[in-house]
């Protein structure tokens, strides 16, 4: 042990027992004031509350919506069926060998980068790009 690695010993720091005397300093009314809303039980006001005025959520416009209907698929690159090792790639085999983490809706083959192997493809949606390199080097696509 050296003098440069010297630490102060950890302190416990003990949680505070209000309403208990006040020579805990903070006894009688605990921390609270006087009287008023946030000194009752279930005191306060809910999140956004802005004392009766029109809260900001509600100022604000609504903008755009959620479409219900629309679908999301897994993006895969070229770059990415590179590390495959199966000749015929599907979404459950890109899945169990760790390339995608979810299949979601399906997934979609992008062109970017450049495929080395010639493979055959099974996917939802394939770009015009990617489906042209595939089948340059002789591989297959096949929209599921």
């Amino acid at each position: 042990m050296k003098i440069d690695e010297l630490k102060p010993a950890v302190k416990k720091v003990k949680r505070t027992r209000r309403g208990r005397g006040i020579a805990s300093g903070l006894g009688k009314t605990s921390g609270k004031g006087h009287k008023g809303q946030k000194a009752r039980s279930g005191g306060g006001v809910r999140r956004g509350f802005e004392g009766g005025q029109t809260p900001l959520y509600r100022r604000l416009p609504k903008r755009g919506f959620t479409n219900i209907h629309a679908k999301n698929y897994t993006e895969v690159t070229l770059k990415m069926l590179n590390e495959s090792k199966a000749t015929d790639v599907t979404a459950e085999t890109l899945l169990q060998e760790g390339i995608i983490g979810k299949i979601n809706d399906g997934i979609v083959v992008l062109a970017t980068g450049t495929l080395e192997k010639k493979l055959n493809i099974k996917a939802k949606k394939f770009t015009k790009a990617a489906k042209e390199k595939i089948e340059a080097l002789g591989g297959k696509t096949e929209v599921i």
